[in-house]
């Protein structure tokens, strides 16, 4: 039972502390509001399972010891986190826009998700710091896999409704763009922090 408050704990602390995947959907929610971006929260947490079983099946440590990959995975995923920070920054605000401007998608969810190096190290922690089951490894990463989707989604929500909440507060459009700038210097500040650290 220890080692199951341990990995909520953990899971928690891990999955919804700033980064890359939680300061984007806040950024999506305060640029485009919830029920907007809520598709690409769904790609976020459908990535983040992705993630998970990657980084459970090992799969991971083989496509980084192909010669070249990681960079060209570092690149790409930068680049990718690069566009969505000037997609929000340059979002009109929520009162000019009324259902004008694109968020951004489910599969863009799903792409952030796969290039966000803080969710392999946050996995990697999680999947092999903890035992819940012993002796049943299958049973042990489905049971894991399934506790930190709940916690994901729960943190996500979180995650979107501050983002859309810090947009009501500042309804003023000079205030709206301070707020969607601000979170697309966090999203890339995030982005540099995960990848030298």
């Amino acid at each position: 039972m220890d080692n199951l408050f341990g990995f909520i704990f953990a899971g928690i602390a891990l999955t919804g502390s700033p980064g890359p995947a939680t300061l984007s959907i806040a950024a999506a929610g305060a640029a485009f509001g919830v029920r907007r971006s809520f598709g690409y929260m769904v790609g976020v947490i459908t990535g983040v399972a992705m993630v998970m079983a990657i980084t459970a099946s090992g799969v991971i440590g083989l496509v980084l010891a192909l010669p070249g990959a990681a960079p060209v995975i570092a690149v790409l995923a930068s680049a990718y986190m690069i566009y969505l920070a000037y997609r929000i920054a340059t979002a009109p605000p929520l009162a000019e826009h009324a259902g004008t401007g694109r968020p951004p998608g489910y599969f863009g969810g799903i792409f952030l998700a796969l290039a966000n190096p803080k969710a392999y190290a946050a996995m990697a922690a999680l999947f092999s710091g903890f035992v819940l089951i012993l002796e049943n490894p299958l049973q042990d990463a489905l049971t894991k896999g399934a506790i930190l989707v709940v916690i994901i989604t729960m943190v996500n929500l979180v995650w979107i409704h501050v983002g859309a909440a810090l947009t009501r507060l500042f309804r003023e459009p000079r205030s709206n763009r301070i707020v969607n700038i601000a979170f697309a210097v966090l999203l890339i500040l995030s982005v540099v922090f995960a990848v030298a650290f």
